[in-house]
């Protein structure tokens, strides 16, 4: 039975040769009688080799005797030519896809097209790339081929296809597959149902869901193509990465397998074990986990969402920096602060804004605004330890119905702890407080206390511009729906009180020095004195009053330095990065900073700090 294969075999190819050397003598010029004796030297049968090594003849043309030259029936087409003129033929045979092995193939014609059909450990190789199939139909009007069942394609050491199915196109360079389709190379293997490949552009596209598995990271999208020059995929649609340590989301993402660096192009999120990140542009490098987004990004930890349009983050480090549309927000508390730049040290849980940085936080069910040269937040990391906010330079507050300055602040949002430091001064309504120290206690998010260490001074202004002042070595203030309703003066108290008539007559003036006394607000306006120990006080008529006895000592009416809500948004003026002690330039004299050499720079003091210090003394 072997042997009647192997002679229908050998006939059936003897007469293929002959007809396609008919059709070519048809379309070349005649030839010369050298070329003529070539032409009808009967080809020899092909070697039979074992299946472990495909035969080297080529079943399309025939086998020559060692003695002769070989030729095809393209030669015999052709007048002879030097070997300088044979470059550009022997090209485009060996761009031409050539039969390397088969155990049987049969000629048939499919549509009119004459095809042959080979069958059994089919090998057919074009350049670099070899095609293996266990069925292969080769048209024989062009160099395509259609392979069946255990196809692979390799493309050197590189590249490996397998699949179902392939239509290889000699011509274009190009492989369709389909039928459970792998794609591997040494950085990834790709599965998906349908792939086109070029083999000369070396890129890959698949359209029908697709997903790369490597040792780190396993990626799904719909669409995608795979450049092996640059190891580059492009993903679209659905696009989601997996591994131990994060996932990814997005709808159009580019992954480097080489790098492990994603780079994005539109919304993606990612979810990490220590925090989630969101942009709409950028880069995330999954090895080292460190990413550089732009436009819209941020960063969610348990503590805080950090954001901006140009957004770093080191995972790794727990290291985040935000600049451009800069926004910080506390997620316990609800506290909001923006600003040009942002950092934050997770280890440390401490952030810091700076460049006209701004907080905004619910209070009394109304905003209240805080402005300062610069703002740090400071987490607790351990039991017993507060949470603090510390505000630094010029700090200056705006709510609906309170106003404040001070030079820094800080805020201990553990126990609702509000400190203000040096030249502090809050108004609300008619009032005016200053000291040297003023701490307000919070609760529920509303004013319960407040409380004026050291040169305490409460001033209020009547209906007739008159100032109805009190003084003391401390005070409590105690607030009822965030109003400010009694105070107590402890130490050292003196007071001055204006009466009116109908608010519209002046009908004299109280004054009294009393070690304790007790104010009572009505509408924000002081209403009564009570005088609790060995009070010494007069009335003075008001033809009577002197300029000198309108006055206490230490009085200063700040209005002028009462911020509003435009003032406290305002930017600031634009502040340099801080340089770390050790590499800081030191200034020189006679510098506007106004140091001397080999002493540090300090930032001016709050302008409203200036002006009340004279006052004060």
């Amino acid at each position: 039975m072997n042997i009647t294969k192997l002679v229908y075999s050998i006939l059936f190819t003897l007469l293929s040769l002959t007809v396609l050397a008919q059709e070519q003598q048809q379309q070349k010029p005649p030839v010369n009688p050298r070329q003529a004796t070539q032409q009808v030297r009967p080809p020899q049968p092909p070697k039979i080799v074992p299946q472990q090594q495909p035969p080297q003849p080529r079943l399309n043309q025939p086998q020559q005797a060692p003695q002769q030259p070989r030729t095809s029936p393209q030669d015999t087409a052709r007048p002879s030519q030097t070997p300088a003129q044979q470059g550009p033929q022997q090209q485009g045979q060996q761009d031409r896809v050539e039969l390397k092995g088969a155990d049987e193939f049969i000629g048939t014609t499919i549509n009119g097209r004459r095809v042959t059909k080979l069958i059994g450990n089919v090998i057919f190789q074009q350049k670099e790339t070899l095609l293996y199939a266990d069925s292969v139909y080769q048209y024989r009007d062009s160099n395509i081929l259609e392979a069946f069942s255990n196809v692979r394609i390799n493309q050197g050491d590189t590249v490996t296809m397998t699949g179902a199915k392939a239509i290889y196109d000699g011509n274009g360079r190009t492989a369709k597959m389909s039928g459970g389709v792998t794609m591997q190379d040494p950085n990834m293997t790709l599965t998906t149902p349908t792939l086109d490949y070029n083999l000369d552009s070396r890129t890959a596209v698949y359209t029908e869901g697709g997903t790369i598995v490597q040792p780190e990271n396993r990626l799904q999208s719909q669409r995608g193509t795979y450049d092996t020059n640059t190891k580059v995929f492009t993903f679209q649609q659905n696009v989601k990465v997996f591994s131990p340590d994060y996932e990814i989301t997005a709808q159009n993402m580019r992954y480097n397998t080489e790098s492990k660096v994603v780079y994005f192009q539109g919304p993606t999120f990612i979810k990490g074990q220590n925090g989630d990140l969101y942009a709409e542009q950028g880069t995330y490098n999954t090895v080292t986990k460190v990413s550089r987004f732009g436009r819209n990004a941020y960063i969610v930890t348990p503590e805080y969402r950090l954001g901006g349009d140009d957004l770093y983050y080191d995972e790794a480090r727990g290291y985040g920096e935000a600049k451009v549309n800069m926004t910080m927000r506390s997620l316990k508390d609800d506290v909001t602060i923006r600003g040009q730049v942002g950092r934050y040290w997770r280890e440390q849980g401490v952030a810091k804004v700076w460049g006209s940085p701004v907080m905004e936080t619910i209070m009394d069910g109304d905003t209240l605004y805080m402005a300062a040269d610069s703002l740090i937040s400071r987490e607790a990391k351990a039991d017993g330890q507060p949470s603090m906010l510390f505000a630094f330079n010029n700090v200056k507050i705006y709510k609906s119905d309170l106003q404040g300055t001070c030079d820094s602040l800080s805020y201990n949002r553990t126990d609702s702890l509000m400190y203000m430091h040096r030249n502090p001064t809050l108004w609300s309504e008619q009032s005016q407080i200053v000291g040297d120290t003023i701490r307000i206690h919070m609760r529920n998010k509303t004013i319960d206390k407040m409380y004026v260490f050291s040169n305490s001074f409460i001033t209020s202004e009547d209906s007739l511009q008159n100032y109805n002042q009190v003084k003391g070595r401390n005070m409590v203030a105690h607030f009822q729906d965030g109003r400010m309703r009694r105070v107590n003066v402890n130490g050292n108290g003196e007071s001055i009180y204006f009466a009116l008539e109908g608010d519209s007559v002046l009908t004299g003036m109280n004054r009294a020095v009393c070690s304790d006394m007790v104010l009572n607000f009505a509408e924000n306006k002081v209403k009564s004195i009570s005088f609790l120990v060995n009070p010494d006080a007069k009335f003075i008529p008001p033809h009577e009053l002197q300029a000198s006895d309108r006055r206490l000592e230490g009085f200063a009416w700040l209005e002028e330095l009462r911020p509003d809500k435009k003032e406290v948004l305002a930017p600031r003026a634009p502040v340099k990065e801080p340089t770390p002690p050790a590499k800081a330039a030191t200034p020189a004299k006679g510098k506007a900073t106004g140091t001397k050499s080999g002493q540090p720079q300090r930032k001016k003091p709050a302008a409203g700090a200036a002006k009340q210090t004279p006052v004060r003394q």
